[in-house]
């Protein structure tokens, strides 16, 4: 009886010892430092708000939160990194609009955005202008579309980047006003808004941030927003969907996730916390300086949002046959 109690108390043991981390430390989570991931740059949006988010999110659960950047392949590196990560709530993806892009751009991924990671929270989105040069002949969309049907070339357009969800936002806008245009690519808005303003360009479909001051200065015009409804950004930019133009609908976006296989409980207070951040009138308002409206969401609510993005923009990469460089 003895030895067959020994037995049991070894078994159980042995089993105990083989229990995941994860499951073993979901209860006194966290324990130690959270880790962000930003899959982009230092001082941009993407970056800048994790930093507030998290800063906050270290005074609500009483340890420390460090961002740490990893930059390129559109996001897929710092994608690829949180979805190899321990499943334990210590490493969570800031991600972005390109996540529901990539797959349908690049065929293939060295992570699988269907399955290696879930969703927390959706934070902000980045609404996308139309902008034209203020000394252009184009005072509406409707100007703009007209040009675009006449001649042979149509509309010279820009977007800061090959693959951009503003340059598959401005596909849909030419394919949905019937429209022909040369896109340019540049590198980043900057340099897109140069060109712009030179004249070389009759418009860009992108976020309106570095375009303010010269919106401010007359120097460019807003022609409308591409959002389903009027943007607290630009108050004054009707949606082109009410504009004549009613599939372009389009904006980056952020959100929190983590690791598949992470402790449920660990993924709601996560949740709780973030949406319970998003609410707190400071933030919205810094958010917004940064050009980002909040846009809360739980985490399935996030999911059935990724989703539709993943399907909408997967159609519209195929019929345009765009391919990632």
């Amino acid at each position: 009886m003895k030895h067959h109690m020994k037995l049991l108390l070894l078994s159980c043991s042995i089993g105990l010892f083989f229990i995941p981390h994860h499951a073993r430390s979901a209860d006194d989570w966290p324990s130690q430092t959270i880790k962000i991931v930003s899959p982009y740059g230092a001082g941009g949006p993407n970056d800048l708000s994790a930093r507030l988010l998290g800063e906050e999110l270290g005074k609500r659960v009483g340890k420390p939160v460090m961002v740490e950047n990893k930059v390129g392949a559109g996001t897929a590196i710092g994608n690829h990194y949180v979805a190899n990560a321990p499943s334990d709530g210590y490493t969570v993806l800031y991600a972005a609009a390109p996540y529901s892009t990539l797959k349908a751009l690049n065929g293939k991924l060295s992570y699988d955005p269907d399955n290696d990671l879930s969703p927390v929270a959706k934070v902000a989105s980045a609404p996308l202008f139309l902008i034209v040069n203020a000394d252009s002949p184009y005072k509406t969309v409707a100007d703009l579309v007209q040009r675009g049907k006449e001649g042979s070339k149509g509309l010279t357009v820009g977007t800061p980047g090959h693959g951009s969800l503003p340059h598959l936002a401005m596909e849909l806008f030419l394919r949905d006003a019937d429209a022909k245009g040369v896109v340019v690519h540049y590198k980043g808005d900057v340099a897109a808004y140069t060109d712009l303003l030179a004249g070389r360009l009759d418009a860009t479909l992108t976020a309106i941030t570095v375009a303010l001051p010269h919106i401010e200065a007359g120097k460019l015009r807003v022609l409308g927003v591409a959002s389903e409804q009027s943007s607290s950004i630009y108050p004054d930019a009707v949606p082109l969907k009410d504009q004549g133009l009613p599939n372009v609908v389009a904006s980056g976006w952020y959100g929190f996730m983590v690791p598949s296989g992470t402790p449920q409980p660990v993924i709601d207070t996560l949740d709780k916390q973030f949406n319970a951040i998003l609410q707190e009138p400071d933030i919205k308002k810094r958010l917004l300086a940064q050009g980002l409206e909040i846009t809360a969401g739980d985490q399935s609510e996030f999911r059935q949002f990724i989703q539709s993005e993943m399907q909408k923009w997967t159609k519209v990469i195929t019929a345009a046959g765009i391919k990632a460089q």
